[in-house]
């Protein structure tokens, strides 16, 4: 069962804040959690039922550093689509 600490963030880039004004919100989350978990997160929470989620699996980038080879941790991206109206206020830019 996922919880409220599997959200790690909010994105905000530009792509992502054009997406808010249209009422969706960009979500990185771990790579364990599934669309009805958040589902479930979103209304538990947040008192919000989403309309539709969108899930996106990203691999973490291979980065080196002083000359050792790393990786950024891997992710999965959900894309939130909220009802009319509808706001989270913690969240707002």
């Amino acid at each position: 069962m996922a919880d409220i600490t599997d959200i790690r963030s909010i994105m905000y880039t530009e792509k992502s804040i054009e997406l808010q004004e249209a009422g969706v919100l960009v979500v990185q989350t771990s790579t364990r959690v599934s669309k009805n978990q958040l589902k479930e997160v979103f209304r538990e929470y947040f008192g919000i039922t989403p309309l539709r989620i969108n899930s996106l699996r990203q691999s973490g980038k291979i980065k080196k550093f002083r000359g050792r080879e790393g990786s950024r941790p891997d992710f999965k991206k959900f894309f939130v689509k909220l009802p009319e109206g509808a706001k989270i206020d913690s969240l707002a830019v």
